[in-house]
């Protein structure tokens, strides 16, 4: 398997680490949207979602949830932190190993979601989530 965070895991390739334990690893983004951008992987392979073992899952964003707290009480001059986990190429994940970002936000960043939210009715609303709910059995 050709996976670089598998490489950093290992310890076969570099990166500055934030947190590690057991199962997590946290360490710097090397293409940052933000200063401080970091990114949580578990240590256990897993090219997507749909893969993801459930508890690990949880403890990226146990952990995320650790590390923005600390952000936002920190020396790190920050506003906000966005929470980020691309799914798929079309999704914009580049490394097929999953990964979660933490970005640190400050006003003008530049950083952002950009798309055109829409208002369907309740009715299209409804009939989504009843293809979602169905997909869920």
């Amino acid at each position: 398997m050709d996976c670089i965070f598998c490489s950093i895991i290992a310890g076969d390739a570099e990166a500055s680490v934030v947190y590690d334990d057991a199962n997590v690893l946290a360490f710097m983004d090397i293409r940052p949207f933000t200063s401080g951008h970091l990114l949580v992987v578990p240590k256990r392979h897993a090219s997507g979602l749909s893969t993801l073992d459930a508890d690990d899952g949880a403890r990226i964003f146990a952990v995320a949830q650790k590390i923005a707290a600390a952000m936002r009480t920190g020396p790190l001059p920050i506003d906000g932190v966005n929470l980020h986990l691309s799914d798929g190429a079309v999704a914009g994940q580049e490394v097929f190993h999953v990964h979660l970002h933490v970005i640190p936000r400050n006003r003008g960043d530049g950083f952002g979601l950009r798309a055109l939210p829409r208002t369907p009715n309740r009715a299209i609303l409804d009939s989504t989530a009843a293809v979602i709910r169905g997909a869920l059995h």
